[in-house]
């Protein structure tokens, strides 16, 4: 290891397994003292019987590290005040905030309910912002007084936010959210020493080893491409001092590879500074699109 985040404090959420599991004993391994947060719930939200964060925070310092668990819901206000509260009282200090925890309910958009909405867009979507929110409170108060800090912010989108998933509307739109939030938050807290980034992951974890099964199966020899620590990796350096300089960027990672995301760009335009009548607007939008390049396919459609 390379002690890159040593002396640092980490709170990572939706920490009791899979990917944010990897992340926390990733960024303990490099010398940060973790707050390893999990609601402890099942895929769909419904509470679990045991407390996954214990159980990371003891693999933690059964090999030589600092942990604390946090058990509170992120997307509430209380729960996402107490995550930052925790890591101060314990270790006095917050350096970079994970935002990972979610679960999904998946359904075809027409047999999607409300409820099944509202629970996603909040668990991803307000789970990402409340933490955020009172993490950069800290960090702006801190700036204030003098104390520029080194913050850091790793948000978790997915491909399903940036192309879009069959079967997973609330999902898709949640995970664009936090695109978007994640461009907003880089820009406002730029001020204060803090640098926000988001990554889009692919790997094995209990959402997508059952959704994604085929793909995800862990292979008999080599080298296991949907291993979630393969993603750690690049998440633990966006949340070091090393990135210095490094936001507002989401980077698609998945097994050894590594790719930063262009984002929207404007493509062929046309002016004619006046206003068009429905026919024209259709002929002048047919001929950009001749122009444009096609689109990537939404993951799951033929």
């Amino acid at each position: 290891m390379t002690g890159i985040c040593e002396g640092r404090v980490v709170a990572v959420t939706g920490a009791g397994r899979g990917l944010g599991r990897a992340h926390a004993l990733a960024f303990a391994a490099e010398g940060a003292r973790v707050v390893v947060n999990d609601l402890g719930v099942g895929l769909d939200g419904t509470p679990a019987a045991d407390s996954p964060a214990a159980h990371v925070v003891e693999e933690i310092r059964a090999r030589g590290g600092e942990a604390v668990a946090h058990g509170g819901d992120i997307a509430t206000t209380e729960g996402a005040a107490s995550l930052i509260r925790t890591a101060l009282e314990t270790y006095g200090s917050l350096d970079t905030l994970v935002n990972n925890a979610g679960f999904l309910r998946d359904r075809m958009l027409v047999n999607l309910d409300e409820e099944e909405w509202d629970a996603v867009v909040r668990v991803h979507l307000k789970g990402h912002f409340l933490p955020l929110k009172h993490a950069a409170a800290h960090w702006r108060a801190e700036a204030k007084a003098g104390r520029v800090p080194a913050a850091r912010i790793v948000n978790t989108s997915s491909g399903a936010g940036l192309l879009g998933a069959v079967g997973q509307g609330n999902y898709s739109a949640a995970k664009a959210g936090v695109v978007a939030l994640t461009l907003v938050a880089a820009a406002e807290l730029a001020r204060y020493g803090v640098q926000v980034n988001a990554i889009a992951p692919a790997a094995r974890t209990r959402m997508t080893e059952q959704t994604f099964a085929a793909s995800m199966a862990p292979p008999q020899a080599g080298f296991d491409a949907m291993a979630p620590e393969n993603v750690s990796p690049l998440v633990v350096w966006l949340g070091s001092a090393e990135s210095a300089g490094v936001t507002g960027r989401v980077f698609e990672t998945e097994g050894g590879r590594i790719t930063v995301m262009d984002g929207w760009r404007r493509g062929p335009s046309a002016d004619r500074g006046a206003r068009r009548t429905p026919q024209e607007a259709g002929e002048t939008a047919r001929k950009l699109l001749g122009e444009a390049g096609e689109p990537l396919p939404v993951y799951g459609a033929s």
